[in-house]
């Protein structure tokens, strides 16, 4: 990155592992890309004032807010961070939109699609750049697999699986809701593992195998009432635990998705696997450095599976001629600083490949109508 490249100052709302996660890559991203723009860690907000400043100090942001409203009207923030609870992001982006800031948001984008319908709304009115969190789109295996996918070596697709497997919520002495836990209490998160999971899980379909036309979902909340920290007393559970569905997507293909936060010995198991005419492609997370792949094309008496080490830096590989020399692998923090390379480049100009807000919204139309087939114990298309 030039020495003299103009600031883009960053106003951060929330400092928890997200916020963690984007200050590292707006750190980091300049050290690795060349960008037209220096991500500048602005001021960071919180209500908690000391936490704030203490999150400040750790990360190098230059000062401390407690009001988001208050960041928003600062001439010196640039783009805004949505880094906060999911009961947020609507207020926050439409707000930030209308002062003319760009936004890089959490995910899922919204509660619901209603909510997301009118943030996208809000920053094609406003014509601000903004991105959704959606991360695991630019680690490097699964961006080489969209290469191929795209250069039409799989031929037609007939099957799409995904999987996102957790344990944490497993202890039924776990309360609900408040700090650290909001994402067990449905006013805060709009969902479980829907939202928070198989969201991640849908958007990269999408992005490799098109749209989802329809649904039929079933979820499940194994733990029926939980303490909230808010109120101390026990209180009905709303999230989903579990969900697993089936879907037709409109290329014709089959999808299988599942997530759970009871899978005891998963930590955050996520896979994939899209099987095609000619090739099938496979990616877990706990290996994410490499792609697995299966060339049916292949004749020798050797065909069969091989496992790709997506590390080569000659610009074979997406992304890896920033990083290291072939064979040193790169970790899950890379890939929110490739977007921050990405979305910041497109603000001079680049062309960046999403998720936009828009994008989002499709993500979170296929989330609304699994809960809702769930709910309905029926097909659901998407809308």
């Amino acid at each position: 990155m030039p020495a003299d490249a103009p600031p883009l100052n960053i106003g951060l709302i929330g400092y928890g592992f997200m916020g963690r996660a984007h200050s590292n890559a707006y750190v980091q991203a300049g050290n690795f890309f060349d960008l037209p723009r220096k991500p500048t860690l602005k001021a960071v907000c919180a209500r908690n004032k000391d936490r704030a400043q203490a999150f400040a100090d750790t990360w190098g942001y230059e000062s401390v807010e407690t009001d988001w409203r208050e960041l928003l009207k600062r001439d010196d923030i640039d783009a805004v961070d949505i880094a906060t609870p999911n009961n947020l992001h609507h207020e926050i982006a439409i707000a930030a939109a209308e002062a003319g800031k760009a936004i890089l948001c959490e995910k899922p984008l919204a509660m619901d699609s209603a909510q997301g319908r009118e943030m996208v709304d809000a920053v094609e009115k406003a014509g601000v750049a903004n991105t959704v969190w959606y991360n695991y789109r630019r680690i490097p295996a699964v961006s080489l697999a969209k290469q191929l996918i795209d250069e039409g070596l799989l031929g037609r697709i007939f099957h799409y699986r995904a999987n996102f497997l957790q344990d944490w919520t497993i202890n039924e002495e776990l309360p609900q809701g408040g700090e650290a836990l909001w994402r067990l209490d449905a006013a805060a998160a709009g969902s479980g593992v829907t939202g928070d999971l198989l969201a991640h899980c849908i958007d990269t379909a999408l992005w490799l195998n098109g749209g989802v036309s329809d649904v039929s979902a079933m979820t499940e909340t194994f733990i029926k009432e939980r303490v909230h920290q808010g109120t101390g007393e026990k209180q009905k559970v709303t999230i989903d635990d579990a969900c697993a569905f089936l879907c037709h997507f409109e290329n014709g293909s089959l999808g299988l998705f599942e997530s759970t936060r009871y899978a005891r010995g998963h930590k955050a198991l996520y896979t994939l696997e899209i099987n095609g005419e000619h090739m099938s492609l496979r990616w877990d997370l706990h290996d994410l450095t490499r792609l697995e792949v299966f060339d049916y094309r292949d004749e020798s008496a050797i065909r069969g599976w091989k496992s790709v080490h997506v590390t080569d830096n000659g610009g074979e590989h997406p992304y890896m001629d920033h990083w290291w020399v072939p064979g040193l692998s790169v970790g899950y923090e890379t890939s929110f600083v490739h977007q921050v390379a990405d979305f910041v480049t497109s603000l001079d100009g680049g062309d960046f490949k999403g998720p936009t807000f828009a994008d989002a919204l499709d993500t979170q139309k296929v989330c609304d109508a699994v809960l809702k087939s769930a709910a309905d114990r029926s097909w659901e298309t998407v809308g």
